[in-house]
This record gives structure tokens, sequence and C-alpha cells, in this order.
């Protein structure tokens, strides 16, 4: 049961967690770049140079906000359940 809430918790928040990592990655796109959207890996018009680091700071950035959303996620269900979604995990292998 509370891993089922744990899920249903991070299935509802998946959405909003790729809509704010594409509003971050552009958010410090334009701090570092000074231009407003990041390049795509498909532009014929911009180089490897270009390319890469915008490719880097987008996996940088929404891994950090999938971290984030899950460990509020895992933190919200614990309350809601009074427990751990993998506590059972941690009884069968500690």
């Amino acid at each position: 049961m509370k891993n089922l809430l744990y899920r249903l918790l991070s299935l509802g928040l998946q959405p909003g967690q790729r809509g704010a990592g594409r509003s971050h990655v552009q958010g410090v796109w334009k701090l570092i770049a000074r231009e407003d959207d990041a390049p795509q890996a498909t532009d014929p018009q911009r180089s490897w140079k270009e390319i890469l680091p915008a490719a880097a700071l987008q996996g940088a950035v929404f891994a950090a906000v999938k971290a984030a959303v899950e460990r509020g996620t895992a933190q919200g269900s614990r309350k809601l359940a009074r427990s751990s979604p993998d506590a059972d995990n941690r009884r069968r292998h500690g």
C-alpha cells in the first residue's frame, strides 16, 4: 500500500517535473549564454562547442529536478503513510 501511494504521487508529478526542467534549462541558458533558447542537437547552424554544453546543462538540470521531486514525493508519502516507501526493502535486505 505504501509503495502504491508513492507511485501514484510520482506519476501525478511527472508532467510538472518535465515542465519545470524545461523552464529551468531555459532560464540558466539565458544567464550563461545570453541567448533566449538553448541550441537543439539537430540545428545545422550550431557547432559541437555550442550543442554539447547545452546538452550537459539540460542533463544536469533534469537530474536535479527529478531528484528533488522524488525526494519530496518520498517524504510526502512517508508522512501520509507514516512510513518510508522503501521501508519493506530495507527490512528484507538489512
